[in-house]
């Protein structure tokens, strides 16, 4: 995708643009020693990607947006729901023991721990099994729900949150992931109702998608 590595055409055109605008697409393609039609996909990538601006009779312009500001765009208007994970949940009462061999047979760092009616309580990490571990209980009978982060001491995202936003969240808290939830009320008490995970794979993934475009 060009909004993330522009070509080397693509680049000499918003150094004319920047030269010599605003400027007509002909005149672009005279001092590139090409066809109209030749221009015309370089063009096209350009101004959707919002590098470039055209006003009919006047021809192109640079906006002043740089390929930076051109992801961000992109980044903020891609939602947590097109790219969340499914959820990797245990109950509360769950054993720390089997809350370890959950983790490593779902291969992720945190699980989310849920209530009995299947809310949000809290989140146990590796971290959290470890210290477990190291204070010599007895993983088979030690609820997991002594060892996680509780409620409200937990950062949500939401489905319908930007990925900046959420990916913001991540960086800030230091975190590796984060419950994507819906926001429910039960008898007038707000509960989380986990829909998915959020996670810095998920980012990374979606950074290899669009450099491979």
């Amino acid at each position: 995708m060009s909004t993330i590595e522009l070509s080397k055409r693509q680049q000499h055109i918003l150094s004319i643009v920047k030269e010599f605008g605003p400027i007509t697409g002909e005149q672009i393609a005279e001092k590139l020693s090409l066809s109209r039609a030749a221009l015309r996909p370089d063009l096209a990538i350009l101004t959707m990607s919002g590098l470039l601006g055209a006003r009919p009779r006047v021809g192109y312009y640079l906006t002043g947006k740089t390929p930076s500001d051109v992801i961000a765009g992109v980044l903020g208007n891609i939602k947590v729901v097109q790219l969340q994970s499914q959820p990797v949940a245990v109950k509360n009462t769950c054993s720390v023991y089997d809350a370890i061999v959950t983790m490593f047979v779902e291969d992720v760092g945190t699980l989310v721990v849920i209530t009995a009616d299947g809310y949000l309580e809290g989140l146990v990490s590796r971290k959290d099994m470890l210290k477990a571990t190291l204070a010599g209980s007895n993983l088979n009978t030690l609820p997991v729900n002594v060892t996680m982060t509780r409620m409200p001491n937990i950062v949500v995202t939401y489905p319908d949150e930007s990925i900046l936003v959420a990916a913001k969240k991540l960086l800030s808290h230091q975190i590796d992931s984060l419950p994507v939830v819906n926001i429910v009320d039960v008898e007038g008490v707000e509960k989380y109702q986990v829909i998915g995970r959020f996670t810095k794979t998920n980012i990374t993934r979606l950074f290899v998608q669009l450099v491979g475009k």
